[in-house]
């Protein structure tokens, strides 16, 4: 791999305010070449995108602005291009893949459309573009290929829309692709299949590979070399085993530190009383066009006779791709979807059957901490108004006259500060924000808090802080947890007991030890192999029989 293909030297990136100027990447030099994959490591706002993005010309300038540097592509600088000469290199020659696909495919034309578009743009006939438009989809193992060209992208799951990115991306058999966070949000086994099917069309084409991720086991998995950035600087760079086995900086130190799954396995007795109680969850959705219709009986099971108990205390998680049944569950335990057979009881009285003062007091024991913190906290509404909101609608659980004290001293309990309170969603991280959601679940003295993919999008050391300040409210407030998520080391390190879902069934239940070390079901089996392990020397090892 002696010869470059793309060689980025000091390149600087800064925006400009009236706040004043962000010097978002600062004199970052990497290069890659061909049939060779790089990996940029860092966390939000280290700088990873802005410069994927400066190499692409994908800069808004106002505000940003490239200061210095060079990018070097076949003899040229990439960064000195009119318009028009880009247009010829992007996407022909080099491409990138996005981390958000519903995002950036239209949904207002057919994914087959959109891919015949990136052809004809660059010469290719309608007929040819059509063509190849299929073989592209059939290359990236599209079920039903055929049939579904003529699909819009929320008619697909989110590993469906990341693979039609991706037969975009590489329709004009680009020398590089630049990936940015493609596997961010999927399953383990859907993400284990993207990587699986990025390193198969790099070794058919011999393109090169600019991988950026957060993700310390994506890179184990799939990457050559590595480069570490933070604030907007490369900090360590070098062959992946090299790094990761001696890292030389405090920060990547830091990084491989927080990855979880290294912990022992948890062994906590059980409490005797459950909480919580499942029998026989079954909910089915029609399938037919016209639910309506006299004789209309096609359905779908999200949920197929699923039993099991929480007790007081303790941390269950809950794993299984996209589709099987977790979020059906979690609505359900929340009494947000009515059941179509089973029920739940929460010490011994069934759910369902509450109503008036005796549900408002169930809703109060049982609180939920969701995915995004974004979407989850009003951005018209001050945090103070946002932690003391369910005072409110709870009437009797603080008198008004301490709500100011209580709000700031939940916010000390997750790690914030007393004059945060004043502030407002925008202005905070997104673990400082998954923060103030934690504080809002307490605010009514829960016994149970429903965890829903509550770490997944946040980076690998701000999720350490999060779980460990979750650990600490455990124990101070003798909390239970429900921890639904699909990333299995997590869920491996905080877990008491485990419950695994396909399709709607639980297929597999027992303690973390038991279902990691000694798996049952061979779906479990499939689970715990499909995920990434942050050591390039594991990739073959660890796989369980």
């Amino acid at each position: 791999m002696s010869e470059t293909l793309l060689e980025v030297r000091d390149l600087s990136v800064e925006f400009r305010s009236s706040r004043g100027i962000t010097r978002a990447v600062q004199n970052v030099s990497w290069s890659v070449a061909p049939g060779e994959t790089l990996a940029i490591l860092g966390e939000s706002g280290s700088g990873k995108s802005v410069s994927a993005n400066a190499v692409m010309g994908l800069i808004d300038s106002p505000p940003g602005h490239i200061t210095s540097g060079t990018a070097m592509y076949g003899g040229r600088d990439l960064l000195q291009l009119s318009g028009a000469q880009r247009r010829g290199i992007n996407g022909k020659s080099i491409s990138m893949i996005f981390q958000d696909p519903l995002a950036h495919l239209n949904p207002v034309y057919p994914v087959g459309w959109q891919i015949e578009e990136t052809l004809r743009i660059h010469g290719v006939s309608s007929g040819e573009a059509r063509k190849r438009a299929l073989e592209l989809l059939e290359q990236v193992k599209l079920p039903n290929a055929r049939q579904r060209l003529g699909d819009y992208p929320h008619q697909f799951s989110g590993g469906q829309r990341q693979r039609i990115m991706i037969a975009m991306a590489v329709a004009l058999r680009p020398d590089l692709l630049i990936a940015d966070e493609p596997t961010t949000a999927l399953d383990v086994t859907v993400q284990a299949r993207i990587l699986d099917l990025l390193k198969e069309l790099q070794r058919e084409s011999g393109m090169g590979m600019v991988l950026i991720t957060h993700d310390l086991g994506v890179v184990a998995q799939v990457a050559d070399r590595v480069v570490v950035m933070k604030d907007g600087q490369v900090v360590e760079g070098g062959a992946v085993g090299d790094v990761f086995r001696r890292p030389a900086h405090p920060y990547t130190r830091k990084l491989l530190s927080a990855v979880p799954g290294q912990e022992p396995f948890r062994h906590v007795e059980q409490k005797p009383e459950v909480l919580v109680e499942a029998k026989g969850l079954v909910k089915e959705y029609l399938l037919a066009s016209n639910p309506f219709k006299v004789g209309a009986t096609p359905t779908t099971r999200a949920l197929d006779d699923v039993s099991f108990k929480l007790h007081a205390g303790e941390t269950l998680g809950i794993v299984g791709e996209s589709g099987s049944g977790k979020t059906t569950l979690a609505r359900t335990l929340l009494r947000l979807t009515q059941p179509t057979a089973g029920e739940i009881a929460y010490k011994g009285t069934n759910v369902f059957s509450l109503r008036g003062r005796a549900l408002r007091e169930f809703r109060r024991k049982l609180q939920v901490v969701f995915q995004d913190p974004t979407a989850s906290l009003n951005p018209r509404m001050s945090i103070h108004e946002i932690v003391s909101e369910p005072w409110a609608i709870h009437a009797g659980v603080l008198p008004r006259a301490e709500w100011r004290a209580g709000v700031e001293d939940l916010l000390v309990q997750v790690g914030l500060k007393p004059e945060h309170a004043d502030r407002y969603p925008h202005q905070f991280s997104g673990g400082q924000r998954q923060r103030i959601a934690i504080a809002r679940a307490l605010a009514l003295q829960p016994e149970i808090i429903l965890c829903d993919e509550a770490v997944s999008a946040l980076d690998v050391s701000v999720q350490a802080q999060v779980i460990a300040l979750l650990k600490e409210l455990q124990k101070k407030h003798g909390l239970a947890y429900i921890f639904i998520a699909h990333d299995l080391p997590l869920v491996r390190d905080f877990a008491d007991r485990v419950l695994v879902m396909c399709k709607g069934k639980l297929v597999e239940e027992g303690t973390t030890e038991e279902i990691f070390a000694r798996p049952k079901d061979p779906y479990t089996v499939e689970l715990i192999n499909a995920s990434p392990h942050p050591d390039p020397e594991r990739l073959d090892r660890h796989e369980i029989a």
